[in-house]
């Protein structure tokens, strides 16, 4: 009796034990559930203010919201040895804010609100980006996803392949560092370091760049490019290749739509053509270019070369104009002649034929240097049919101590260097002695012809006149020769007038030196014009007119149609 007494006493004590931790439970509970109430109302009110703080300022908004999982075929956890570890087996599905992640198995870590995803890793967010890979480590903290293997992004139009992708949603980037391959519809680029946002199309490329498109492929150390307008972005010394042609730059901005402006003494070559200048812009489907200060155009195959200020080239039509301190260099036979015009203009005619040839026109001011041969003109147009040289207005030209000048001067070339030269009315040529004695001859034309550079025999035509000093063999002059004819034939020989030979009938006075009539000493048609010489390249940009008074009065027109539409259009 006193023992089953004891018994009941026993069982009342633990009714009343489990009793007061059933109420110790209820208590707990209700404690617990307004703390979480207040969590919540104090995180609605945190993210109000960080609706608020997001219109201020720029850095994008971490909610730090957790990665749920929304499937799996097959879930484990283990509380004791890895307390906050989800192990996840089967078509997992997992979402964190507007991103889902799927994969064959995956690790969710509680703490650190993170996920490693394994095999057929897929993410998704909206219908605009897809990313795939063999493995995931996403961070729900930091909103960055990690990729690695057999990594591919898709966004609308364009294609990210890479190894190794690193994808931050906070700042919608992706980057890779490794190696990697960007496709659009039409480029495919690759480097060593990239980076890519699918909000702004904007990409970034480093370290062996290679764009390669149907119509050309550009190399590069650095390279921006959007792969919505199709704007490439040159950063670093950058090549740019096609069937036709080869740009070099530095520094510039290349349209897809194959337009470019490029910077910092960019270099065009075409065809043996090369044009710099400190500025270039370029029109692939237009076929022209244009350059910029400090311009340099260079034919390496015909040697010659065009400078200045402004160049303007038509690869179309094999044309091209420069103004603005505008030089053309001819360097074919070593010593370089150089040319200058207010405005230089080449035009090409029957192109892609055999009858191939170009006219090269010099307006207005003409001056030519070279150390054996001056010139100056209006205006100047060179004909590669029939390697002549044409000087207009006022022409003048000097051959070591000779000047040749008349209404119009045709200048015939062989291999580059003069063959013979034809004075058009009112020819003159002088030679000078010494400050006061001349050698003249005048006629109303002339034709000169050279042997090496050198003028070695002139034939005066039609109302010639002379007035010569004879010489001995130690070059003392002899006499004074007053002559006059219809045809004159004149001998040079160490650039000298050595003898001259009328045809048919002549007349004349030969005078002794110290007899000469003051009135015989200059020929009526008398000038020379070396205040207007150019003395050297530099002088060439110095323009220096003839006297008041003494400019040629032209019998005929004879200066060349130059249409301004025409050379705007480069016909």
């Amino acid at each position: 009796m006193l023992k089953q007494n004891k018994k009941d006493k026993q069982d009342r004590h633990r009714w009343l034990l489990i009793g007061f931790l059933c109420l110790f439970g209820v208590c707990l509970v209700a404690q617990v559930r307004p703390t979480e109430q207040k969590t919540k109302a104090t995180g609605t009110s945190t993210k109000s203010v960080a609706d608020t703080s997001k219109t201020t300022k720029k850095q994008p908004e971490n909610k730090k919201t957790k990665v749920y999982l929304l499937h799996a075929d097959e879930g484990q956890a283990d509380k004791l040895a890895r307390p906050d570890v989800q192990v996840l087996i089967g078509n997992v599905k997992m979402r964190h804010d507007s991103m889902y992640m799927y994969c064959d198995s995956a690790l969710i870590f509680e703490k650190t609100n993170s996920v490693e995803a394994f095999s057929n890793v897929r993410m998704e967010q909206g219908d605009t980006l897809f990313i795939y890979g063999d493995y995931l480590y996403y961070d729900g903290m930091t909103q960055i996803a990690q990729l690695r293997e057999n990594v591919k992004m898709i966004n609308r139009n364009t294609t990210l392949l890479t190894d190794s992708l690193n994808y931050d949603r906070l700042y919608d980037l992706g980057y890779y560092f490794e190696g990697g391959t960007l496709m659009d519809e039409e480029n495919v680029l690759t480097s060593d370091w990239g980076e890519y946002s699918p909000a702004t199309k904007q990409s970034v490329f480093n370290h062996d760049v290679k764009l390669v498109n149907p119509k050309f492929v550009l190399t590069s150390d650095t390279l921006r490019y959007n792969t919505e307008n199709k704007i490439a972005v040159i950063l670093g010394p950058s090549n740019i290749v096609s069937d036709n042609n080869h740009i070099y730059s530095e520094r510039g901005f290349y349209n897809m739509t194959e337009q470019a402006e490029l910077l910092d003494r960019s270099i065009l070559t075409n065809q043996g053509k090369k044009l710099v200048g400190d500025s270039l812009f370029y029109d692939r489907l237009s076929g022209y270019g244009e350059a910029f200060d400090n311009v340099k155009m260079t034919d390496t195959i015909n040697k010659n070369m065009l400078t200045g200020d402004y160049c303007f080239y038509n690869e179309l039509t094999d044309s091209a104009f420069a103004t603005k301190r505008a030089v053309a260099i001819d360097y074919s036979q070593g010593d370089s002649l150089f040319m200058h015009g207010d405005t230089l203009q080449m035009v090409s005619y029957n192109l892609n034929t055999d009858s191939l040839y170009r006219l090269m026109k010099a307006y207005h001011k003409v001056r030519m240097y070279r150390t054996d041969v001056q010139g100056v003109c209006d205006s100047l147009v060179y004909n590669s049919k029939d390697s002549c040289m044409t000087m207009y207005v006022d022409p003048i030209l000097w051959n070591e101590g000779q000047q040749l000048l008349g209404e119009q001067i045709k200048i015939y070339m062989n291999d580059s260097t003069i063959d013979w030269a034809h004075i058009i009315n009112q020819a003159l040529t002088v030679e000078m002695k010494d400050s006061i004695h001349y050698n003249q001859v005048s006629g109303k034309e002339m034709k000169a012809y050279f042997e090496n550079g050198d003028m070695r025999h002139i034939e005066v035509i039609g109302n010639v006149l002379t007035a010569f000093y004879p010489e001995e063999k130690d070059s003392t002059m002899t006499g004074f020769n007053c002559l006059e004819g219809s045809l004159l034939h004149l001998y040079m020989k160490d650039k000298k007038m050595e003898k001259g030979l009328f045809v048919g009938k002549s007349n004349g006075t030969m005078y002794p030196m110290d007899q000469i009539p003051p009135d015989k000493l200059r020929l009526p048609t008398f000038s020379w014009f070396d205040y207007v010489r150019p003395l050297n390249k530099e002088d060439i940009f110095n323009w220096r007119g003839k006297r008041e008074g003494e400019m040629l009065k032209p019998t005929t027109d004879r200066r060349p149609k130059t249409n301004k539409r025409n050379l705007i259009n480069m016909k």
